[in-house]
């Protein structure tokens, strides 16, 4: 009767909840929610919920995504508040809000690229800025990616729509600079510390410490205006 899209942030030492485990914790939050949840059909009925394009585990994250289907109306601010007090701080439900059930694209197909921050404590932005200059120069930059079915070669520098180097911004301190990117969601989807990977072999660059990293949106990347849309 209902669909709903479900934003929520990983922060926190949260980030290293696995996506698995994060399926299971969001289960029982509608549970105790009391969300009237549609099911699938069959032996082993499961909630209908479509995940979409999880950060990596260890990622924290600002714009992950999830739809539900419920058999009666429901309020999204209700939902909402309702989801966010039964899971625990650290998942955080940030807006629930109804779904037309035609007309409209699927969330997978508004989910075409994603923003991130990768924060690089005590790296001097020198460096920073001439790894990220021979990244975005290249034609291409292959990392390598350890599988189930063994090693796959992947054009790190193919992902990258943008990319720039932050430093004294958002209260940031001289010695702490990040990296702002906007990577493209291909199959597979290049991942933040493959990013990493390129800049060490196009620029023998290496974090003095371990970056942290947030994805801050998601949504299809207009380059004309370098910005990126969030579903609708």
């Amino acid at each position: 009767m209902q669909k709903m899209r479900v934003q929520f942030a990983k922060r926190g030492r949260l980030r290293f909840t696995s996506h698995r485990d994060f399926q299971r914790a969001f289960e029982r939050a509608l549970r105790r929610a009391d969300v009237p949840m549609a099911y699938s059909h069959g032996f082993t009925p499961h909630p209908k919920i479509s995940f979409v394009g999880a950060a990596p585990t260890g990622a924290a994250s600002e714009a992950e995504y999830l739809e539900i289907s419920l058999t009666a109306r429901r309020d999204p601010e209700q939902v909402r508040a309702s989801l966010d007090s039964a899971l625990p701080p650290g998942l955080d439900i940030l807006s629930v809000s109804e779904v037309e059930l035609e007309g409209r694209g699927s969330l997978a197909d508004q989910l075409q690229a994603s923003s991130w921050l990768i924060e690089l404590p005590g790296a001097a932005v020198d460096d920073v800025r001439g790894a990220v200059d021979a990244l975005m120069a290249a034609d291409s930059v292959e990392v390598q990616r350890l599988t189930k079915k063994g090693t796959r070669t992947l054009d790190a520098r193919a992902a990258v729509l943008h990319a720039r180097v932050v430093v004294d911004e958002d209260d940031r301190p001289a010695d702490e600079p990040a990296l702002r990117l906007v990577i493209e969601h291909q199959t597979p989807t290049v991942r933040p510390e493959e990013i990493l990977g390129a800049l060490r072999e196009v620029a023998d660059f290496e974090p003095p410490t371990p970056p942290r990293v947030t994805r801050l949106a998601q949504g299809t990347w207009n380059p004309a205006h370098q910005h990126l849309t969030p579903p609708k």
